[in-house]
């Protein structure tokens, strides 16, 4: 039965479609810098490509906009121009409102907020995780995105084999249990403290057990609300993908679909702590 799971195509192509991903992250990661502003960059802008051709806009006017307002913020992420962000996000929106107007009926609203929608959604909330690299012990904090994400994800999957019987969200994810839920949100909080015992003499701040415990807690519970997020986008649109740029696994947004939603929040509580 393992040598036959382990013998099936997909299986193995969704195995070393992982490693290589995993690799590539660390390659950007573990330096930050340069290195990962444009890797960054280039998957926000590959995840907007992903939501738009979902709402049918990867090629209209207001999707171009939106790239160009993607490549506009990040390109004040690297200047450190910050400030400008939401001077940015209004003329991104005046622009869009112009073009319903002057190209009218050609355009409908639900097509202009969704260029809206899609743009902050995989442009701007996935620069966080370089904004967490960047920032104060941002060499270690950056990883409890993951021990987020992904590390809960494991536990709640291991939970909700063992102990699930309560479905959590029935329609939308059948699969998903409340046994399952609590066993990601405590096992993530164990990761977290054991993650920053291990490293608490490189962490510049004060309880950095206790802090990363709850950051990665908290962290826990968004990634399951991102996770559903986007599967909640993709059963409105009927697909079973957001693309195949990564065999095995699907798009961008199908593998960063809840360290979308965790990474701002890592962001958030790091300045809290």
């Amino acid at each position: 039965m393992v040598l036959s799971k382990f013998a099936n195509k997909s299986f193995v192509t969704r195995l070393i479609s992982g490693i290589v991903l995993v690799a590539l992250m660390l390659a950007a990661i573990i330096p930050g810098g340069t290195v990962l502003f444009v890797a960054n960059m280039l998957i926000s802008l590959v995840g907007v490509y992903e939501l738009y051709k979902v709402v049918g806009l990867e090629r209209t006017l207001p999707g171009i906009t939106g790239y160009v307002a993607t490549l506009c913020y990040y390109a004040l992420l690297f200047t450190g121009k910050t400030q400008y962000v939401t001077i940015l996000i209004v003329v991104f929106l005046i622009v869009l409102l112009a073009q319903y107007v002057f190209m009218f009926p050609e355009y409908q609203t639900e097509q202009i907020s969704n260029a809206i929608m899609c743009m902050l959604y995989a442009g701007v909330l996935l620069s966080y995780i370089y904004l967490v690299r960047i920032g104060e012990n941002g060499a270690y904090t950056v990883w409890l995105i993951f021990l987020c994400s992904w590390g809960s994800d494991t536990c709640a999957y291991a939970a909700g084999v063992a102990f699930g019987k309560h479905k959590m969200a029935p329609v939308l994810s059948p699969k998903k249990s409340v046994e399952g839920a609590v066993g990601g949100v405590v096992g993530a909080a164990v990761l977290g403290a054991v993650y920053a015992a291990v490293f608490i003499d490189k962490l510049q701040m004060n309880h950095p057990v206790m802090a990363f415990a709850i950051i990665c807690a908290v962290g826990a519970l968004i990634s399951m609300v991102g996770d559903l997020a986007a599967s909640a986008i993709k059963r409105n649109h009927k697909i079973k993908d957001y693309g195949n740029l990564i065999p095995g696994h699907g798009g961008i947004m199908d593998r960063f679909d809840s360290v979308i939603y965790v990474a701002p929040i890592v962001w958030m509580l790091l300045q809290i702590f």
